[in-house]
Parts: structure tokens; C-alpha cells; sequence
């Protein structure tokens, strides 16, 4: 049941993008889906999973053609990435398109024609290891350490809440090549495989998002060559990262649009079959109003969504805008699964529910990404000024 079709219709919503959206609910659907109970008890999906999921083009759409991709706009990434989310698909592959825009945007030709073929192919599956185990939002503190040998970096460290950090086999890692502050930090790209000194710590178990590796990441005197560097020149690493905030905070905005809209579908088709005291659960007042307000947050989420897509697209999304879909957006997600819930009543705190799947999964938006109340105050800054 879709209760908010024209939600989704909106300018960059165009017969090309909508075919597109198509095809990938009906792929995540036929062979993703049946697969998802087992993903989440093993806690990871296997990397081979992404490999014909990128034959179709739903991996890496938005890559330009000379790299393997289709030369798409963003707004096919995006609508993957909805339809991710409505399937309870955890956002691996938003990690992965994440991942590979700091190298399309930072890398040099020959990094470029080196490892996005083999990103949009799935043949590599990537990550990004941001935050250690005593530094979370604040990256100007990190510790991780790549001192210069000769034509060789060794790396020394440990990150921490990886994601993809167990199945990637490519990782964007933000180190130290320089002194304290955001001026010395620097990316650099390492392939995993069978790489010396690198080692993959726990796979940590979490509240929600079960089939989602999570991992803990460890580099004692990893070498690698300089030409690993992300770019021609140390010290760019925190401009790399903050550059592409607008993007990576709708990837986080438009899966909670449609979490929102999943939720409200399945408490409506619930409460309208259960019974009480003589009635169905939708017959209560106190259940009509509540699912009222639920569908109002659902439209005003997906027009505000919407709205930064297309700003998006334009080129003119400013970054407190996105902020603001960042922690506004997660926020309705959160109180949104968490009053549906309640309308499931006891049924509602069983795991073989997706609402109380749902409701887990998304507590975590409201922290990965930049906390909400990082979020609130890099507006307030700006507000400030």
C-alpha cells in the first residue's frame, strides 16, 4: 500500500527518474528483501551482493561514463537510496557512493582511472574511516598517524563505528600527516585486501540497522605509497570532508522520508485489520489523530526533502539548509516510528515486526552523519555571523 504516491511527484521526478525508481524497487524486491532476515543474523551483507546490483546501474548511477558509470544526476543516487530504506535495506551503498565522491572530486587522473571502474563494478565495496575511538564529531582531534618514509606513509592508529568497515575492500581514511587542527589532516585510500598491518577488530553489535557491518579498524605501521594520498597536497583532508556535506546530509534525509512514510502505511493497514473492544484500532479517535498528525510530518518531510533535492540539482543547496534536513528530517523519523509503534501496542516490540525494526534502525540517524546537535549549532553559527 502506498498512501503518499504524489509526494513523489515532484520536478526532478521525471518519467526517466521514475522508471529508474522503478527498477530498483522491483530489484531490491525480487532479490534483496527475501535475503534480509539471514543479512541481519549474520550481521553483514556479503560484498558479492553489491557486484550484480552494479551491472544494473543502481550502485554508482551518478559516475560519469569514462569511469563506468551512467553519467545520472545525483537525484538517481538519492531515489536508490529511498528505495534502500523502504525495503529496510541498511545504507551501505550510500557509504560506497560517499566514499567514491571524495575520488571523483579530489583524485588525481590516475587515481581516478585506477579505482572508480572497479568501485562502479562493485568489484570494490568502499568505506570511509572518519571517527576513533576518542574523537566522535570533532575530526580537528584525530589521531591516526601517517608519517612520511621516504616514497612510502605508515599509518599508525584505530578507528572505530566503522561502516562497511568488516565487507569494504577500499577505504577513504582521514590521518594526520601533519601538526595538530584541521590544517594537518589528510585522505588517503587504501585497498584492503591482504594489506600488511591492517586488521579488522569487532564487528560491533548495535541497537537497530542489524545487517549493517559496523567494525572496529586497526593500522600498526600500515605502508602504503604516497601516491595513496587523495590529491596532490597534504593538509586538505578536512576541506575534502566538509566540501561534500549538502550531498551526504540528504543521504540521510531522504531515507528518513521514506522510513516515515513506510511506517505510517504499515500502522494504517495494522490498525484498520486489529481488533478492540468490539472495533478495529483505526475506529479510535485517538488512533485517527495520531496517524493524522503522522501523515502531515510525512508530506511536510518529503516537500522539504524534495524541495533540497531539486536545490540540489541546481547547484544552489547551501550547507545550513542541508544541516537543517539533516537533524529536522531524523527527528520526524524518530518520533514518527515511535508513535506508530505504540499503535501496534505489544505486537509493535516484536522484532519480527518491521515496525519495531524500523523504530531501531532509526535511532541511529539522529547520530551518524554529524550529531543533531552538531547540526544545530553549525546553524547557529551561521545565523550568528
Amino acid at each position: 500500500m502506498n498512501l503518499f504516491p504524489q509526494l513523489h511527484r515532484h520536478a526532478w521526478m521525471d518519467e526517466e527518474v521514475q522508471a529508474f525508481r522503478d527498477q530498483a524497487r522491483r530489484y531490491i524486491a525480487r532479490e534483496m528483501v527475501p535475503h534480509l532476515d539471514g543479512w541481519r543474523r549474520q550481521g553483514f551483507i556479503p560484498r558479492e551482493v553489491w557486484r550484480p546490483f552494479a551491472e544494473l546501474g543502481l550502485l554508482l548511477p551518478e559516475l560519469p561514463q569514462a569511469y563506468g558509470g551512467a553519467g545520472a544526476n545525483l537525484a538517481y543516487q538519492l531515489v536508490v537510496q529511498d528505495e534502500l530504506a523502504r525495503a529496510e535495506v541498511p545504507a551501505n551503498s550510500a557509504v560506497h557512493s560517499i566514499a567514491t565522491h571524495y575520488i571523483l572530486d579530489y583524485g588525481t587522473e590516475a587515481q581516478k582511472q585506477r579505482w572508480l571502474p572497479r568501485l562502479a563494478s562493485g568489484e570494490l565495496l568502499a568505506g570511509i574511516a572518519l571517527t576513533e575511538p576518542g574523537c566522535g564529531s570533532d575530526l580537528k582531534a584525530l589521531r591516526t598517524k601517517a608519517s612520511r618514509d621516504g616514497d612510502h606513509y605508515v599509518i599508525d592508529g584505530a578507528k572505530t563505528f566503522i561502516t562497511n568497515g568488516f565487507t569494504a575492500n577500499l577505504l577513504v581514511v582521514a590521518v594526520r600527516t601533519g601538526d595538530a587542527g584541521s590544517a594537518g589532516v589528510s585522505l588517503v585510500v587504501l585497498e584492503t585486501e591482504g594489506l600488511a598491518g591492517f586488521r579488522v577488530g569487532r564487528r560491533l553489535e548495535k541497537l537497530g540497522q542489524h545487517a549493517s557491518d559496523t567494525a572496529e579498524l586497526f593500522f600498526d605501521g600500515v605502508r602504503i605509497p604516497c601516491d595513496q594520498l587523495l590529491g596532490t597536497q597534504e593538509g586538505q583532508g578536512f576541506k575534502q570532508l566538509m566540501s561534500q556535506l549538502p550531498y551526504e546530509r540528504l543521504m540521510l534525509a531522504v531515507p528518513a522520508a521514506a522510513v516515515i512514510e513506510r511506517a505510517v502505511e504499515l500502522t494504517v493497514d495494522y490498525t484498520r485489520q486489529r481488533k478492540a473492544f468490539g472495533q478495529t484500532v483505526f475506529d479510535f479517535q485517538n488512533t485517527r489523530f495520531k496517524l493524522a498528525e503522522c501523515a502531515t510530518l510525512a508530506h511536510v518531510v518529503r516537500s522539504f526533502v524534495n524541495d533540497c533535492v531539486q536545490r540540489l540539482l541546481d547547484g544552489t543547496l547551501d550547507d545550513e539548509a542541508a544541516y537543517m534536513a539533516k537533524w529536522w528530517c531524523t527527528e520526524q523519523q524518530c518520533k514518527v516510528t515511535d508513535e506508530c509503534l505504540q499503535l501496534f501496542g505489544g505486537y509493535g516490540y516484536m522484532a519480527e515486526y518491521p515496525i519495531a525494526r524500523l523504530y531501531a534502525d532509526s535511532r541511529i540517524q539522529r547520530i551518524y552523519g554529524g550529531t543533531n546537535e552538531i547540526m544545530k549549532d553549525l546553524i547557529a553559527r551561521k545565523l550568528g555571523q
